[in-house]
């Protein structure tokens, strides 16, 4: 089967479609652009892109916390047209390798309680729930903590 999607370090430039992308998956609740441009100089190197083509179709950011040998999955997004086709697998899994060759050995995210398909797909990379945050968005919706241990290896 062809390579469907390719990763790469986000640039300046794919802000525009990182924007209509963050949108369309969570409409008010959307990251502004100043936020974005934060993580792009905070988290430079796992704020990845997935393209099909010349096309971004989805992103992940991802940020070392400290000198703890922890890290957040801040958030991950794919077009809705792109949905269902491997895109999100492909960045989870190339975060998940970047991680682990800078030796990091958590990797933690937190979802809301109802998104149930979120849930399926961070159980699928062995995520587990730790605990409920109560009122962790906009101080209404509950969310769970959820953890991977991502271990010292290299793959």
């Amino acid at each position: 089967m062809p390579k469907q999607y390719s990763v790469r370090k986000i640039r300046k430039s794919d802000l525009d479609r990182i924007l209509q992308i963050e949108h369309a998956s969570f409409g008010k609740d959307a990251y502004d652009r100043n936020l974005f441009a934060e993580f792009l100089h905070k988290c430079g190197d796992l704020f990845l892109v997935a393209q099909r083509g010349s096309g971004v179709c989805g992103y992940i950011v991802t940020c070392i916390v400290g000198r703890t040998g922890h890290a957040e999955l801040v958030s991950v997004a794919v077009d809705p047209e792109e949905r269902g086709k491997g895109a999100a697998s492909v960045l989870m899994e190339s975060t998940i390798r970047r991680l682990r060759r800078r030796g990091v050995e958590r990797l933690s995210l937190m979802v809301r309680v109802k998104n149930r398909k979120a849930l399926a797909f961070y159980a699928k990379y062995d995520f587990r729930k730790v605990r409920v945050v109560r009122g962790y968005y906009d101080g209404k919706a509950d969310a769970w903590l959820m953890a991977k241990s991502l271990g010292a290896r290299a793959d």
